[in-house]
């Protein structure tokens, strides 16, 4: 006599996957470059910048999450990200001094800062290592360490695949 009932043993171990991706914050990424007001990329005028600040359409930047930086080595005077940021900030989601990969990290950091953990009390937990959406290296590394003091193990990968990271002695 066969049986034919499929058992998921995956399911049955008790491990908990977290996807990071499902984390993801859904919104459009914008970056600003303040390079391209600079004059011979060393350079940045007062008169000529704030003729930019006040004929660029901020509105474009509605619900986005916003990176403002410099590509260049130049000395960007402190008032003139402060004025980039006093004129985003009543449009975009976030607005964030840095690069786009510094931007994607820090929405991470910050959300995974907020995630309550007491449901991984002494759990097996494995971190999902594949998606479809950008998650940033430091995501993975920041839950860790988040996970670490609470969970009874950590791995890396897929349930049928795992590397491991931290086991509770």
């Amino acid at each position: 006599m066969s049986n034919d009932t499929i058992i998921n043993k995956v399911e049955q171990s008790g491990l908990i996957t977290i996807n990071l991706e499902d984390f993801y914050p859904e919104g459009q990424r914008k970056v600003i470059d303040i390079r391209e007001q600079l004059v011979e990329d060393v350079l940045l005028r007062e008169k000529s910048f704030r003729e930019y600040i006040t004929t660029t359409d901020w509105s474009t930047y509605q619900d986005c999450y916003v990176a403002v930086y410099c590509s260049v080595d130049a000395v960007i005077p402190h008032w003139a990200y402060m004025l980039v940021a006093s004129v985003l900030e009543p449009y975009a989601k976030v607005v964030f001094f840095g690069n786009a990969e510094a931007l994607e990290c820090k929405l991470f950091e910050d959300l995974i800062d907020k995630m309550d953990v007491q449901s991984y009390q002494d759990a097996r937990i494995i971190i999902k290592g594949c998606s479809d959406k950008p998650v940033p290296a430091a995501a993975y590394f920041y839950l860790t360490a988040k996970l670490r003091p609470i969970a009874k193990s950590i791995m890396f990968g897929e349930p049928c695949s795992t590397v491991p990271v931290f086991k509770k002695k």
